[in-house]
């Protein structure tokens, strides 16, 4: 059974498979009726989402981006929800953001072919199409000539933070990103901390910087991790939040909108909705 809410998604806004409308149109399927759709360093397809959003009774649109944000010898990523896409400040940083990831994009194929991995940047930009190019988008060229047999192995083996062809992008750090966030008028939540490595020395310092919310309901988060992850969300004074982070190309075993190995309670949705009646113009598309 999916989760009422999931507040995780991609689209091919940024490196997922499906348009907009085809991931609202299938996280309403699922049973999911608080939906963000939180493309990284993008919110081009708020748009046709929130058409797409309007042709299901009881479904309502949140929103977001997924800012990739840097620490010492880690990445951390940090959701904004309820962001207004017509900001034209937000658009600037997103601008900037979108940019580095062209010129990362270009140093991890200089690497790859370096590597004797002779994987072509425009092919890459094919696969991106008119998205941020990220990379899953390098991960699928490196599948396609059949370098790699996964997407997880081009990450874990290559592309990943500390693999031999990672190069870092425009840096930003994840206070930085919280504040950004909330000067929007946006609500700042902590994603999928387990894959930042150490992340508990961060969590007093992001909570001071006015985070709200923090992921502890992930897609397939072991029951352990998440009763460790909502104490330490209370003990922080944080929303514990979650999602499915469907971007549709990892294979036919990835989780669907909605669908997190423990489900999202109620109550954490209710608690966010009581946050989101604070904020400035929250938007709740539906």
């Amino acid at each position: 059974m999916a989760s009422k809410a999931d507040f995780h998604t991609h689209s091919t806004a940024s490196d997922g498979r499906y348009a907009p409308a085809e991931v609202v149109h299938l996280a309403s399927r699922m049973g999911v009726i608080y939906h963000a759709l939180t493309d990284h360093d993008s919110t081009e397809g708020i748009a046709e989402a929130r058409g797409a959003a309007a042709e299901h009774s009881g479904y309502h649109l949140i929103p977001g981006v997924e800012f990739g944000t840097d620490i010492e010898g880690a990445e951390v990523h940090m959701l904004g929800l309820f962001l207004h896409p017509d900001d034209p400040q937000l658009q600037e940083k997103l601008q900037s953001l979108r940019l580095g990831r062209l010129g990362r994009g270009e140093g991890i194929v200089e690497k790859l072919r370096a590597m004797g991995m002779m994987i072509e940047w425009e092919r890459v930009r094919q696969i991106a199409g008119d998205a941020a190019v990220g990379r899953p988008h390098i991960a699928q060229a490196l599948l396609e000539k059949g370098y790699v047999k996964s997407l997880p192995e081009a990450f874990d083996r290559f592309i990943g933070h500390n693999g031999p062809a990672y190069v870092g992008r425009e840096k930003m750090t994840p206070e930085d990103a919280v504040r950004f966030i909330r000067e929007r008028g946006g609500l700042a939540c902590l994603a999928h901390p387990i894959e930042v490595g150490d992340y508990t020395p961060l969590l007093p310092k992001l909570a001071a910087a006015g985070m709200a919310a923090m992921e502890v309901y992930y897609k397939d988060y072991l029951p352990e991790s998440v009763t460790t992850l909502r104490r330490q969300a209370d003990e922080h004074g944080l929303l514990a939040l979650g999602g499915s982070d469907y971007h549709g190309i990892f294979g036919p075993d990835e989780p669907l909108p909605g669908q997190m190995r423990v489900p999202l309670p109620e109550e954490s949705i209710e608690r966010l909705l009581e946050l989101a009646r604070k904020l400035p113009n929250a938007e709740l598309a539906g």
